[in-house]
Formats: structure tokens, C-alpha cells, sequence
């Protein structure tokens, strides 16, 4: 059975999806754009951008009470491969030990002109 997590602190879906599926003991966090909930404004810069999406995602996380420390994956989004080392440093601070296994990919562009967008995989 699957279980839909929301978090109030993370922003409302842009579309037609959960924040978060629970199902089988695995959490599916969707790709969180960089926008502060509670302003519903997104930041400029790619530092400032990685850090309000994966501000979301912890959010969302621990919503469903897990910890970043249980995410086992991690997809990352940029829309420009060149923001890769600033991206990389804002998220080594928030995956300190045993790191998450992760795929990078630049795309072509990102919904409301975000400069990232990433998603989570979260077990026990």
C-alpha cells in the first residue's frame, strides 16, 4: 500500500504529483525545485538554489520520519553541467557520511527557470 507524504514546510506540488510515496518501507521524494515555501519566491543564485531544494527535501524527509541520513539515492538536475562544483560543495553539507549514491545530468531547462532541480530515494 502507498502512503502520500506532504510536508507544509516544502512547496505545494507545481503539478499533477505527491510531494512524497511511501510504499514497501521506500520513500519516493519528487524532484523539489529551489522555492521557499514560505514565500513561494526561488533564489537566485546555484548555491543558494541546491540549498532551498535540498532544505525541500529534508522538509519532506522528515515529514515522514526518516532523516537525510537514510536517503539512499539522490538525482540531481542542472541546467547548466558548469554549476556541477558549486552545486557539489552547497551539498556536501547536507551529505556528510555515507553518502547517498548519485547521478548528475545536465538538461536542457527546468521548470519556473530553476537552475536545479533533485530528487530522493529514502529506505531504512
Amino acid at each position: 500500500m502507498k502512503k502520500i507524504i506532504a510536508s507544509p514546510l516544502a512547496p505545494k506540488a507545481v503539478g499533477p504529483y505527491s510531494q512524497a510515496v511511501e510504499s514497501n518501507g521506500t520513500l519516493y521524494v519528487s524532484g523539489q525545485l529551489p522555492i521557499d515555501a514560505a514565500t513561494g519566491l526561488m533564489p537566485e543564485s546555484i548555491e543558494e538554489q541546491t540549498r532551498q531544494s535540498l532544505t525541500n527535501i529534508r522538509h519532506i524527509v522528515e515529514e515522514a520520519g526518516y532523516t537525510l541520513a537514510d536517503v539512499v539515492k539522490v538525482t540531481v538536475l542542472l541546467d547548466s553541467i558548469t554549476d556541477f562544483a558549486a552545486m557539489n560543495g552547497v551539498y556536501a553539507t547536507f551529505f556528510t557520511e555515507q553518502m547517498p549514491a548519485r547521478v548528475c545530468y545536465e538538461v536542457a531547462k527546468l521548470p519556473m527557470g530553476a537552475k536545479v532541480e533533485i530528487d530522493a530515494t529514502v529506505s531504512r
